[in-house]
């Protein structure tokens, strides 16, 4: 049995802290769509625009659910130190 395989599709239920990850990430998303609505051109750019943004947060939502929950704070990821 390939567990990579059995994690991705299975059921990941809400735990701890992740469902205001979620909802901290679709807010920044529909954010960023209200501005790219209003800064672009209507057409297929647009579009893809916003399909690649809906993967995104998708995305990012599915890395909360099936990962390990070891995410670093943000000054850490960028390689500055909070002390």
């Amino acid at each position: 049995m390939d567990e990579k395989i059995e994690n991705n599709f299975r059921y990941h239920a809400p735990t701890g802290d992740q469902p205001e990850k979620y909802e901290k990430l679709r807010a920044k998303g529909k954010e960023l769509a209200y501005l790219i609505q209003e800064c672009c051109n209507q057409g297929r750019e647009l579009a893809l625009a916003t399909t690649k943004l809906e993967e995104s947060v998708m995305w990012a939502n599915a890395s909360i659910a099936r990962g390990p929950q070891k995410s670093l704070p943000l000054t850490e990821r960028n390689g500055q130190s909070n002390g």
